[in-house]
């Protein structure tokens, strides 16, 4: 093994096993890794397959949620703001923003369980821990209020606890599911984690199962055979979704550029006091403490001594993180340990930036202002079952491998569900980006191989998402999994 390998694996080593992160952003900081309840763990945002006049919006919080998690089942946090921010204009500052505040009722303190009977409907009674919450917009440079309450007290539904306690669990979060008289869909509650990751084989120094025989450690004593399947870290665990279905008319300029940033975040306030009678008072200015708008971006671009900057940071203010994007060490890692690689470069990124900070030119570009958002223009109408070919709607099943694979209405333009986003950046950054992109601007995105086939071996979720609003899976149930 030459000189330079080596280091890279001791690099590697060193990065893989003092990383705290796991999945998209699963804790992916040392600091919200103990904040699990305002972790946000994954963006989606994609224009409706099954109503293209709008954008969903869909922000996940907890991070591998256990399904039989009792007897305190987890939730939204009551002294959290979560918050889905979108910008217009491309300045990286927010032109609307979306706020969820939670609050919780105990109906009866004498009890530990979370439900004393069937919870048959979201009012019933023998549910004794429900939860509701408030939204509100705040604009800027939008019409309308500067501030408007869009719901009050809107329910959230329970947890999925088992056959004698939520029997008809997809009827109770059916009836979560709110339409507000602005013609906003929204809902709020637990469900399957749809981001789906061979966590053991990328933490154990990107081993990527379908690719060990070319791992520069390929000798693991026969624990380390080729798989052309991997193993997803995530599945069987939940988490809880915002989800939020807008009219694209009230989120675009008029007159303006109808591509759109968003990223979504959560707040707490700067002081905390905790009582001697088990209650805590919090005061003081809203903090942001995580963020999310690509995915994997905290995760494995950004190093440990900048991830906890990295998340109390506005997207306006990300040109200082520029040189992670401009001189990745992923891709470090990638060419070190994969010797078969055609090696991508490792400095100069500026399809990166292209791709996680500016937009791309010709698909989502919204200017040269740097910014980390998950951009989505709104012009690209998916068809029925989310497909756009070429930017064309489509009945095809859409690709897993998005614009990569031709597929416009995808990662990154925007982020659906489905796109399998680890793939699709573990070749971004090996540039290894297919045809498609390389046809387009082919100095920009090199087409390197065997870079444009690397994969982990997991293609899709544990379980098929919903053709209408929320499209999230349900969540699984604490009975039935381990």
């Amino acid at each position: 093994m030459k000189k330079t390998v080596l280091l890279t694996v001791v690099a590697a080593l060193v990065m893989f096993q003092m990383l705290p992160g796991k999945a998209s952003s699963h804790r992916e900081a040392p600091l919200i890794s103990q904040d699990p309840m305002a972790d946000n763990t994954d963006l989606y945002a994609f224009v409706s397959p099954d109503n293209t006049d709008t954008v969903t919006f869909v922000a996940n919080y907890i991070p591998l949620e256990q399904p039989a998690g009792g007897p305190n089942f987890p939730a939204f946090d009551d002294s959290v703001l979560y918050e889905i921010h979108v910008d217009n204009d491309g300045d990286g500052k927010d032109n609307v923003t979306y706020q969820f505040r939670f609050h919780t009722q105990t109906r009866n303190p004498e009890t530990f369980l979370y439900n004393v009977g069937t919870i048959s409907s979201l009012s019933d009674p023998n549910w004794n821990r429900p939860q509701f919450y408030d939204l509100t917009v705040e604009r800027n440079g939008m019409p309308g209020n500067a501030r408007e309450d869009l719901g009050k007290n809107l329910p959230t539904p329970p947890d999925n606890i088992g056959p004698r306690s939520t029997p008809n669990y997809d009827t109770l979060a059916a009836s979560a599911v709110q339409t507000l008289p602005s013609g906003i869909k929204v809902f709020a509650g637990q469900r399957d984690d749809p981001f789906f990751v061979d966590l053991g084989s990328i933490f154990d120094l990107a081993g990527l199962r379908p690719f060990n025989s070319l791992h520069a450690i390929f000798d693991c004593g026969g624990n380390c055979p080729v798989e052309a399947t991997g193993h997803d870290g995530v599945a069987k665990f939940n988490t809880h979704t915002i989800a939020l279905q807008v009219p694209i008319s009230q989120l675009v300029k008029p007159g303006g550029s109808h591509t759109i940033g968003t990223y979504a975040s959560a707040s707490r306030q700067e002081v905390r006091i905790l009582r001697t009678d088990g209650s805590a008072d919090v005061h003081g200015n809203w903090v942001q403490v995580s963020r999310l708008g690509h995915p994997l971006i905290n995760e494995v671009v950004i190093p440990l001594g900048d991830k906890d900057q990295w998340n109390r940071q506005d997207p306006e203010n990300d040109s200082q993180f520029a040189q992670y994007y401009l001189s990745p060490e992923v891709t470090r890692l990638e060419n070190g340990l994969y010797a078969a690689l055609d090696n991508a470069d490792e400095s100069g990124r500026n399809d990166l930036v292209a791709i996680l900070l500016t937009g791309v030119p010709g698909l989502n570009f919204t200017g040269d202002k740097r910014s980390d958002l998950l951009r989505v223009n709104t012009d690209l109408k998916p068809g029925v079952n989310g497909a756009c070919f070429s930017g064309i709607p489509t009945s095809a099943a859409p690709s897993r491998l998005s614009v990569i694979d031709g597929d416009f209405c995808g990662y990154p333009n925007g982020r659906r569900l489905a796109d399998d986003v680890v793939d699709i950046d573990l070749r971004a950054f090996a540039q290894g980006y297919g045809s498609i992109l390389n046809g387009i601007a082919p100095t920009l995105f090199p087409n390197r191989f065997p870079n444009r086939v690397l994969g982990d071996g997991v293609d899709a979720n544990d379980k098929p998402f919903l053709s209408t609003f929320p499209y999230v899976a349900a969540p699984w149930q604490g009975y039935q999994v381990p």
